[in-house]
């Protein structure tokens, strides 16, 4: 995300948001955050018809947020919506965690089940396992591809 729509979202200027991310360099590596590039800004201001038309008049490149990083500012920042957004990510990713813990567990039931009776069900635990395979997501660079 933006550091604009991050700024949005916490309650606090863009100034005052990237002020706090230099101040806390060192917690926020390149897995964080990256500032984009000028043809990146060009790019994104190609594509969106509804890019944010403050960005143009900007001193600085934006910086761009991974979830960790987005995640980081929630602890950086003091505004009273930073901590509250920081509390609600924390819990959904709790939530998200058990969710995940209970697919562990369903899926060790189903094979104690499928030990337990002979091949007559065989179809219908393949049936189960197919439903709780997670789909492989590709991960796509951000940004745009030069040629050297």
């Amino acid at each position: 995300m933006l550091d604009s729509d991050l700024a949005e979202i916490y309650g606090v200027t863009t100034k005052r948001l990237n002020e706090q991310v230099r101040r806390n360099s060192d917690r926020f590596p390149e897995d964080f955050t990256f500032q984009v590039t000028e043809i990146e800004q060009k790019f994104l201001r190609s594509q969106f018809a509804t890019f944010d038309s403050n960005l143009r008049l900007r001193k600085y490149l934006p910086y761009v947020f991974t979830e960790h990083g987005a995640l980081m500012l929630g602890n950086i920042l003091k505004s009273a919506v930073a901590v509250n957004t920081s509390i609600q990510v924390v819990r959904a990713f709790a939530n998200l965690r058990k969710l995940l813990a209970s697919h562990s567990d369903l899926s060790k039931k189903l094979d104690l089940l499928e030990k337990k009776y002979d091949h007559q069900f065989k179809v219908v635990f393949d049936a189960i396992r197919q439903l709780t395979i997670q789909p492989e997501v590709s991960k796509k660079r951000i940004g745009i591809k030069q040629d050297d």
